[in-house]
């Protein structure tokens, strides 16, 4: 049998231990957020995939304020879930988490395809977007299977067809917006005009915006400042990413443009925001100019075992140095 005495002492360090226990577990699951710090979730897909609640609620204990997603329209047609997540409990689950998402990204392979057009899967798409809260409807990449094959008519055709949906998306609470990748940069024969030229010149203001992958211009040997100077206002949101220094290489030019697209996304390599080579002090300077209203942090690809390490690294270099 215990003796008294040592019974109390003993009660009592359990009781402190326990209660100086629950006070570090409260601390460590619900870091302050910022709320200017987005992520593109198309960077964290494996573990979404895997647990998306656990995923989202891990990537807010981070600090991140607001999240970027990306519907798989192929796959989930207009079904509205991500993840196996309905549009209602993956709103549920953001909001659980005080996870905001301003923006999402949309597929939109027909309706940008000259001869096909179809709309369905632009009004199934907004509809999701609405029910979700959001206020951009993003297009993140031009038809797949015009990758290597795109001419000045087809990004001409493009501009019409993203003017019709900034007219249905406005109806709709929504903005829609363009992604660029390094494609659209590339030279042609026909004119002195680039494709993503094209989109900024044949696209109305008021209805279409551009979301502006830092990574892909920068690669693309283009100098996000002027673009910004040349067309402001135009790039209301941003993809935050760094070039890893190993692979810092332009990859549009003479001999590289008729290669083929997956021969060079082979031989990309990214990297946590600020241990690259892109100068984002610089290019954050000129926020206003280019209009910005929201930025993501994105990683195409992660290369240390923990993924969540990699984009807190990220969140802390954009959270210290750039905002």
């Amino acid at each position: 049998m215990i003796p008294r005495r040592r019974f109390i002492k003993q009660s009592g360090f359990a009781v402190t231990s326990l209660l100086a226990g629950n006070a570090l577990l409260g601390a460590c699951s619900k870091r302050p957020q910022e709320s200017k710090i987005g992520l593109q979730l198309f960077t964290m897909r494996d573990d979404l995939a895997e647990d998306a609640k656990k995923t989202l609620m891990k990537i807010a204990n981070i600090g991140y304020g607001h999240v970027e997603t990306f519907y798989d329209y192929q796959n989930n047609k207009g079904s509205g879930k991500f993840w196996n997540l309905s549009t209602g409990e993956l709103k549920k689950i953001l909001a659980d988490n005080n996870l905001r998402s301003f923006s999402g990204h949309y597929t939109l392979n027909s309706y940008l395809t000259m001869g096909k057009g179809n709309d369905d899967e632009l009004k199934q798409q907004v509809e999701i977007a609405a029910n979700l809260g959001q206020q951009y409807f993003v297009i993140p990449v031009p038809p797949m299977q015009l990758l290597d094959k795109l001419t000045l008519p087809d990004f001409q055709f493009m501009a019409e067809q993203l003017n019709r949906g900034g007219e249905y998306c406005k109806q709709a609470g929504l903005k829609i917006g363009y992604h660029n990748h390094f494609w659209e940069f590339r030279g042609n024969e026909e004119d002195n005009q680039t494709g993503y030229e094209i989109l900024l010149n044949q696209t109305e203001p008021d209805l279409v915006t551009f979301e502006l992958d830092l990574f892909w211009t920068v690669k693309s040997g283009i100098d996000p400042v002027e673009l910004f100077n040349n067309y402001p206002k135009r790039f209301e949101m941003w993809h935050v990413k760094d070039i890893d220094q190993s692979k810092p290489e332009v990859i549009v030019g003479h001999g590289k443009d008729a290669l083929p697209s997956m021969e060079i996304l082979g031989d990309i390599r990214f990297t946590e925001v600020g241990n690259g080579t892109i100068d984002f002090k610089t290019i954050f300077k000129a926020a206003d100019k280019a209009g910005l209203s929201h930025f993501f942090v994105e990683q195409d690809g992660i290369y240390m075992d923990n993924h969540y390490e990699s984009i807190r690294r990220s969140f802390h270099y954009v959270k210290e140095n750039l905002i």
